[in-house]
């Protein structure tokens, strides 16, 4: 009796070649595709696909509310990027594990597959989570040929094409990895520190094509989640949708990146997440308005942490839990509404309104104070001293 295995299936040519490969090995192949923000022509596709290159089963799972409030909504409160740029487009693999461990469970079977390479970081987030969502046997077939050929990619399509598989529209210039936070685009001239191409535009506008006038919108929160836009309620995935389409127009949010990878090689791609991008400068805006000092600045820390444990391939570590309980409690009075001007490439909050402003009325910055002249030397004074103290002590030397 042949052992039932589940492929995290994308379609593309790597998952493609997963399917008649995990068949010569004398597995029954189930497929899943975990959709995370492309849309149910799409998903029929893909069905098809998997059908036609022989699996026993396909099934589609839409995760797109789960990606906005598991992973979006904490991203947002984070107001961090990894390396300071990059918005960890990448973060749904983790719900595609876990869909997938569900399906493994439904089916009785302990072995799971992907499509990742041994090159790069998908392969850590996908074998670390299922790790760490059970004890399975993971079956990684674009690892195994690594052993075989240096040309993995030739490998996968001749060994597609001997079974009559087509392959032209699977191997295209770009590797393309879409969901609804955005697309990353690596391939081709980018993978050699090359300027993109136009091509290279998924889901933004070249400059040359942005509208001229600029655009006013406005964005309410309510203890840290957003509440509306434009004074309509709005959240969750139909919301990013709108944002992606009008940030996109505008070309906002696309950015080319040098990423420091998990297993330690330097990997160039080009991403465009302009909704998030449009969301992360409204929170950003508030939080600076109604938080202390010292709450932004040790939230930073937290948020930054945060991304990090997630891009790096811990999701289902506990810290990311606890990390989370501190971002969602420093949120209470991040309530407010920012207006937001959108021009070419550029989106900039220029007005915030918040019961919570964090306005003092002992003084305003640079124009008045309550405070005397003696009072801001003293405090300067008291202040300084340990430089002071330091500079005198030393100053012979």
């Amino acid at each position: 009796m042949k052992k039932k295995i589940v492929l995290a299936f994308s379609g593309g040519l790597d998952t493609s070649f997963c399917i008649p490969y995990l068949l010569d090995k004398g597995f029954e192949v189930h497929t899943i595709f975990v959709n995370t923000g492309t849309s149910a022509n799409e998903e029929t596709k893909l069905s098809k696909r998997a059908k036609n290159l022989g699996a026993k089963s396909h099934v589609n799972v839409n995760v797109e509310k789960r990606l906005w409030s598991e992973i979006l909504s904490p991203l947002i409160q984070s107001g961090s990027l990894y390396q300071n740029k990059y918005p960890v487009l990448c973060s749904d693999r983790y719900l595609i594990v876990n869909e997938s461990i569900k399906l493994c469970k439904k089916l009785k079977t302990k072995y799971i597959a992907h499509g990742c390479t041994g090159m790069g970081n998908d392969q850590v987030r996908f074998d670390t989570s299922i790790n760490a969502l059970g004890n399975f046997n993971i079956i990684t077939p674009i690892r195994e040929i690594q052993n075989i050929t240096k040309n993995v990619r030739d490998f996968e399509i001749d060994y597609l094409k001997k079974r009559g598989v087509k392959v032209a529209s699977l191997h295209k210039k770009y590797s393309i990895n879409e969901n609804l936070m955005g697309a990353t685009i690596s391939g081709s001239e980018i993978d050699i520190w090359e300027e993109p191409d136009q091509e290279s535009y998924v889901l933004c506008q070249p400059p040359s094509k942005c509208p001229k006038r600029s655009k006013l919108i406005k964005v309410k929160f309510s203890k840290g989640k957003i509440h509306s836009l434009n004074n309509k309620k709005i959240q969750g995935p139909e919301l990013l949708r709108s944002l992606n389409k009008l940030g996109g127009m505008y070309g906002i949010g696309r950015s080319l990146f040098t990423s420091d990878t998990i297993i330690g090689l330097k990997g160039r791609f080009v991403f465009e997440a302009p909704g998030v991008s449009i969301l992360m400068a409204a929170h950003r805006a508030l939080e600076e308005s109604v938080l202390t000092d010292k709450q932004y600045h040790f939230k930073s820390q937290v948020g930054q942490e945060w991304v990090n444990l997630v891009y790096k391939g811990f999701f289902f570590d506990p810290l990311r839990e606890d990390l989370e309980a501190f971002l969602d409690n420093s949120q209470k009075k991040v309530t407010g509404e920012v207006t937001l001007r959108i021009t070419a490439a550029k989106v900039e909050a220029v007005a915030v309104n918040s019961k919570n402003l964090l306005i003092s009325k002992e003084g305003s910055y640079a124009q008045s104070a309550s405070w005397s002249d003696d009072e801001s030397k003293g405090f300067i004074k008291l202040l300084g001293q340990s430089t002071s103290t330091w500079a005198k002590l030393h100053k012979n030397e």
